[in-house]
Formats: structure tokens, C-alpha cells, sequence
């Protein structure tokens, strides 16, 4: 390849204007559509967000490689330079994507050529502005170089340069340069020697680009996507921690539960039990495990303890605190507490604990002497009763979130029960993405199936009928159904 400013070179006529105008015209649309896209990214971006990160570096890239393009195709217009001048590679004519200004260095590239006959050295203006050196100081030659360099990098542009000038190899390669100001830049160097009728080399010329940009934006990519894979690596290794702790909590039910509650069992042994039949609901994105949880417990004394709660929040912090707030439920409820203060310490054990936050949950005490269903809740969604083919929400006791207020009192409501009777308790994850106004709220759905779980023989066929209607829906949140019917 003959240098461009050899001057025995012939010089090449530009190309079409309007073919290349048209290229300049894409790449201007495509630089803004690129802008809009990494605004969109930032704008989105949280304070610890390493996807949205990995995005704008992405961006960045994208924008250097465009940036470049509008530079070529500029250049590509307005032809080669005349004979004997240094070559303006960087000079960016209007019509093109703007560049950097005017003696700024980054992105910045210049043309050289040493002529080893008589040891001068031609530079074009933006190679001195890419030194960050003054014209009158004049080029630096060939043995100068060098001491721009960092100490580590001047054995690869001295291997460079004799390569080229002594075995005729072309030069592509990147190093850095200390510039006037003290700032170091990284630049690739493209080159080829001279060479007379002899075949010997008499000059060589090169082009110089400060790709430090270019450079940095690699590296904000590669950190960012090695970041990336970390905190998905991390979020994997939580996801199964969560739902490990959740299945160990959470009772492994297969179907309807049966509690002898003290009575001697008729004939078919379904008198004097209570049948119990649960389900977990999972989120559209298998990723979010909640701190939902649903149980029941057979007490002392022959009554149940039904309970349903949630803490806000995902993942190994939600499923620990739902755990130990379960826990703490199990231990208080069978020394015998009652569902209203048992609540109240609840709201102190979460209150208190070394990681806050913010639960609802409602608990039911069954007794099956006198039918009674004492219970309290905090600001969880009341359970809904069924009874001869109609359905109702109980009306529920004062009672706010746990861990909202550190004194916060809790009241008990009590509600008679009679045989065939269905009460379902559920969190408010079970409402899914299309639930909207014409579909009507969760309570109203459900007590509108308020025939078909009268019509039903247990409660695991109750809780295949919710399914049914809520089962297949995308949700924003997993949720937790318990149900329970008195036989």
C-alpha cells in the first residue's frame, strides 16, 4: 500500500457525493437514535442497578463506533489530500457527524511521516493536538517518540518500528502516550515504510488515533457485564435459598388435611373433624419469592389455629422473616393466647427484630365444643364465609399493619360456625395482572363461586375451584390460599 503522502502517489477521485451523502444522512439518524435510547437507559437507571449500567456503557460503545463512521465518511467525501501535505484524517466537514472540538484530544487523529533520508519528521495539526504539543515546538522524531511513552510500553513501539523499517511489516498496534499536560492517552498506530526502486526503506508514515474513549467504554462493558453475572449468579444462589426456606416452613400438603378435634367420629369419620386444604400461588416471575405463608395447627385442647400473613418483600429477607414470625405464631398459640393479644406481640416481635419490616396477617382459633371461630387481623384481608350457597366477608376487628406502630393494638371478633360451612383465607397476592373493573375485585369473584364450594365434598376440591378461576393468571405477587371446611 502506498503512503498517502508519498508524493509519487496518485491521488484517488472522491466518490459520489450523493452516495455518501445519503451514508452521512443514515449515520446522523442513527447517532440521534442511539442518543435517545441511552437518555431512555440513564433516565431508568436506579443506584445500584448493573443491567441498566451494562446498557449506557453498551451505548457508549455504540456512540464512539458512529462517532468514527461520521469521521470516515466525511473524509471519504472530501478526498484524498493534495500531494505532499499531511493527510487531515480527523478533520470533520459540516455535513458529517460532529466530532470532538477543536483541539480537544480525545477521539482525535493525526497522520505523521519520518523520512529516514535526511531525518526530518512531517505532523499533521491534529496529531500535534493529539500530543498535546504546540506546532512551533515542532514533530517529534523517530528517537524521540519513544520518550513519550510510558517506561512498560516504548519496548513494543520500538519492536514496531524496526519491524516496519527493517522487515517492510505494516504497523497496527495500540500504546500509550504521556501527553504535554500530563494526561495519558491510549492510541492505535496504523503505519507502512517507503520503500524506493531498491526495495529499501527511505520514510514511513503512519496514522495515529487517541482511542482512550473507546478503550474506556471496553472496559465499562466487560466490568459491568462480569458485575452482571455476579449479582445474577448471587440472585440464583438467594432464589434457592428462599424457596428452600419457604418449602421447609410452609406444611407439604397433598390434598385435605383432617383434624380430630376431641368429638368421637360417626361412622365414615367425618364428624368432629375439620378439613383443611391449601395451595401456593406463584408470581409470573418464578424470581419473586414473598415472605407469604399459610398454616394450620392442631392445639391443645382440641382447637386449630388457621393463619395466613405476608411480610413486604422478596427473596432471603422476606422468607427468614416469615419464618421466624411463623415460628413465633406456632410457640404463642399454644400456650393458649388468644388471636387478638397474640397478634400484638407479633407486631412487637417484628417491631423489634434487627431487620424491619412491614407484615399483615390474619389468624383464626377454632373451637369445635362450641362451634366458635375466635380471630384478629392486621391489616390482612378478612376471611370470607360460606354458607348455603352464599358467600360473605367477616366483618373485621380493629387492626393495622405489623411493624407499622410499636404499640399498636390488635381487636377479637368471633363468629358462630355451623356444619358444611367453608371459610377461605387468602393474601392479596391472589389478584392477578387482568383483574380491572369489569372483572371486579378478588372478594367479589370469590364469593361469587360461593355455589359451587357449597356444592363441593372437601375443601381440596374448594381450593381446585379457586384455582380454576385465579390458577392460570399471570400476578404481579405470589399468594397463599387456605380453606377450611367444617364437616
Amino acid at each position: 500500500m502506498p503512503s498517502p503522502l508519498h508524493a509519487d502517489s496518485s491521488a484517488a477521485q472522491p466518490p459520489e457525493h450523493g452516495t455518501v451523502d445519503a451514508l452521512i444522512s443514515q449515520t446522523r439518524r442513527l447517532r440521534g437514535g442511539l442518543d435517545a435510547v441511552r437518555r431512555a437507559a440513564a433516565a431508568d437507571e436506579g443506584p445500584d442497578d448493573a443491567r441498566r449500567r451494562w446498557q449506557r456503557a453498551l451505548c457508549d460503545l455504540a456512540a464512539h463506533h458512529l462517532d468514527d463512521l461520521g469521521e470516515h465518511l466525511g473524509q471519504l467525501l472530501e478526498g484524498p489530500p493534495p500531494p505532499g501535505d499531511p493527510a487531515p484524517v480527523s478533520t470533520v466537514p459540516s455535513r458529517a457527524v460532529p466530532a470532538a472540538p477543536a483541539g480537544a484530544a480525545p477521539g482525535r487523529a493525526g497522520s505523521a511521516e519520518w523520512n529516514l533520508l535526511t531525518d526530518e519528521a512531517t505532523w499533521s495539526e491534529e496529531l500535534f493536538a493529539l500530543f498535546g504539543r504546540r506546532p512551533e515546538e515542532g514533530p517529534l522524531t523517530l528517537d524521540e517518540l519513544p520518550s513519550w511513552l510510558p517506561e512498560e510500553d516504548r519496548g513494543l513501539l520500538t519492536a514496531m518500528v524496526t519491524g516496519c523499517l527493517v522487515d517492510g511489516k505494516p504497523i497496527d498496534g495500540e500504546f500509550r502516550i504521556v501527553r504535554g499536560d500530563g494526561s495519558l492517552r491510549t492510541v492505535h498506530m496504523l503505519g507502512e515504510p517507503v520503500l524506493d526502486a531498491d526495495g529499501s526503506a527511505t520514510s514511513m508514515w503512519a496514522v495515529l488515533r487517541d482511542i482512550s474513549e473507546l478503550r474506556r467504554s471496553r472496559r465499562a462493558v466487560d466490568e459491568t457485564c462480569d458485575s452482571l453475572q455476579r449479582r445474577q449468579h448471587l440472585a440464583r444462589a438467594e432464589h434457592r435459598i428462599a424457596v428452600e426456606l419457604q418449602e421447609a416452613v410452609l406444611p407439604p400438603w397433598r390434598g385435605s388435611l383432617r383434624f380430630p378435634q376431641g368429638a368421637a367420629p360417626e361412622a365414615g369419620g367425618s364428624r368432629g373433624t375439620l378439613d383443611i386444604a391449601a395451595h401456593y400461588l406463584p408470581s409470573a416471575s418464578s424470581a419473586l419469592i414473598g415472605g407469604g405463608w399459610f398454616d394450620a395447627l392442631a392445639l391443645p385442647g382440641g382447637q386449630t389455629l388457621l393463619s395466613v400473613g405476608g411480610l413486604t418483600g422478596h427473596g432471603v429477607a422476606a422468607t427468614s422473616g416469615m419464618t421466624m414470625l411463623l415460628g413465633a405464631l406456632r410457640g404463642m398459640a399454644v400456650t393458649g393466647a388468644e388471636p387478638g393479644p397474640l397478634m400484638g406481640w407479633l407486631n412487637h416481635l417484628l417491631d423489634a427484630s434487627a431487620q424491619p419490616a412491614l407484615g399483615s396477617a390474619v389468624c383464626c382459633r377454632y373451637d369445635p365444643a362450641s362451634r366458635t371461630l375466635a380471630w384478629s387481623q392486621a391489616g390482612h384481608p378478612a376471611p370470607l364465609l360460606f354458607r348455603g350457597g352464599r358467600g360473605r366477608a367477616l366483618r373485621p376487628p380493629e387492626g393495622m399493619l405489623l411493624g407499622a406502630v410499636a404499640e399498636a393494638s390488635y381487636g377479637q371478633a368471633e363468629e358462630l360456625l355451623e356444619p358444611g360451612d367453608v371459610l377461605l383465607l387468602h393474601t392479596d397476592g391472589l389478584s392477578p395482572y387482568s383483574t380491572g373493573p369489569a372483572a371486579g375485585t378478588v372478594t367479589d369473584r370469590l364469593l361469587d363461586l360461593a355455589p359451587r364450594f357449597t356444592a363441593a365434598k372437601c375443601a381440596q376440591e374448594c381450593v381446585r375451584i379457586v384455582l380454576e378461576e385465579f390458577g392460570g393468571k399471570e400476578r404481579e405477587d405470589d399468594a397463599c390460599l387456605l380453606i377450611s371446611r367444617i364437616n
